[in-house]
């Protein structure tokens, strides 16, 4: 395959949860590749960082502080990106939170309010504003990133599991809908991954040594190992494909 498929010179591309993990990592990939890069999270201090690195490295992006929760901030960040670019080519909607880590049994109000305000609420809000744009200028492409607990809840996960099951939902219902109007939607499934989102499973030795041998390859990913599945999924070399879920867990689901 010709690694012109690739490039993303020219392209404008949001990721949204920008500031670390994933998102950064997704964001430093775009960027290596040619695209301009939108960095968005809660806390503008973090982004600056990622911002000055893509561009030490000859890159190119710019931040915007957005609580991806909350619509009047998701609305704010659009007319930014409206106002200086009047375009967006990629979305990677990355961002989410994960507040409550217990049973079924012990979860509460808040913490269903929370985690849905951010995993699915903004998930849908921002993607359906990115598709807007995409909309006018011809085409574009969304990936959102969801998780193998989709598909496999986990202990201790229920409100975060049955969000991820709805962007997997929500993935493949605009995909569906978006396909006329040249507009691709995929999702990302990742398993564990070297994250501070995954702090509370990675600093625990005893779950750790559950979780390890569920693993066929014997350990936890790396963000970076994540990022190259979405440069495939935003690039031409994936043309054809909408409404998929890419699993990257080392085996995991196998």
């Amino acid at each position: 395959m010709h690694h012109d498929l690739f490039l993303l010179e020219n392209k404008i591309a949001l990721v949204t949860g920008a500031s670390r993990g994933i998102g950064e990592a997704v964001a430093r990939t775009l960027a290596a590749h040619g695209a301009e890069v939108i960095l968005a999270s809660r806390k503008i201090d973090d982004l600056k960082r990622v911002e000055d690195e893509i561009i030490k490295a000859g890159g190119k992006a710019v931040s915007i502080a957005c609580h991806t929760g909350e619509l009047d901030q998701i609305h704010h960040l659009f007319n930014e990106i409206k106002s200086k670019y009047k375009r967006l080519d990629i979305l990677v909607n990355n961002a989410a939170t994960n507040p409550f880590f217990g049973d079924v049994l012990s979860a509460d109000e808040r913490a269903w309010d929370k985690t849905f305000s951010v995993n699915m609420k903004g998930v849908f809000f921002i993607a359906q504003q990115a598709a807007k744009i995409m909309k006018d200028q011809g085409g574009g492409v969304i990936v959102n990133v969801a998780s193998i607990n989709a598909i496999r809840p986990a202990p201790f996960q229920g409100i975060y599991s049955i969000t991820k099951a709805g962007v997997v939902a929500l993935t493949q219902s605009f995909a569906k809908e978006l396909a006329p109007l040249n507009i691709r939607v995929n999702a990302l499934l990742p398993g564990l991954t070297d994250t501070k989102f995954s702090a509370a499973i990675l600093s625990s030795p005893d779950i750790m040594k559950i979780v390890l041998p569920t693993i066929p390859m014997g350990r936890v990913g790396k963000p970076e190992e994540m990022a190259g599945a979405v440069l495939y999924m935003v690039s031409d070399a994936a043309s054809y494909m909408t409404g998929a879920c890419i699993v990257v867990d080392g085996g995991m689901l196998a």
